[in-house]
């Protein structure tokens, strides 16, 4: 009546190969490049608006602040520090507040894991580039007003 198995079921394990893994602490620090390099685009654009628009204070700060998120990126780079490239047309001004809501966004995912790896030189620098982008938001949306 019953007839033993003679072949592998498809249900066991295959052997698990050596497939080399990252640590969680190791994919933090992926996450966390990554956010800060979409972050430094996002800044390198606003840069770009505001030089083109002849805010120099404004174009100051955006300069200094993304020097800053790239010499974050290379430290959790390993030195690689990220490419940046200039917009290529100057941009739309009206773009303004959309992208200071992005990099608002983007600076509080970059924190929000620069606090899962307390990493306290990216949460500072998360949590300035955050209250920025709200300040910057505020002051356009008051002037709109």
């Amino acid at each position: 009546m019953y007839e033993p198995i003679r072949t592998k079921s498809v249900h066991t394990m295959a052997a698990v190969p050596d497939v080399p893994h990252r640590s969680r602490e190791e994919e933090l620090e992926i996450r966390l490049a990554g956010q800060l390099t979409a972050l430094l685009t996002v800044t390198d654009e606003l840069h770009a608006l505001a030089v083109q628009a002849g805010d120099a204070p404004e174009g100051a700060a955006l300069a200094a602040a993304a020097d800053r998120i790239a010499e974050q990126v290379a430290r959790l780079s390993g030195g690689r520090h990220p490419l940046r490239a200039e917009p290529s047309d100057g941009g739309d001004p009206s773009r303004v507040p959309v992208l200071h809501r992005r990099a608002r966004t983007l600076a509080g995912n970059a924190l929000a894991v620069a606090t899962s790896r307390n990493d306290s030189p990216a949460k500072a620098l998360a949590a300035e580039r955050m209250a920025a982008h709200d300040a910057a938001t505020d002051a356009r949306d008051l002037a709109t007003a």
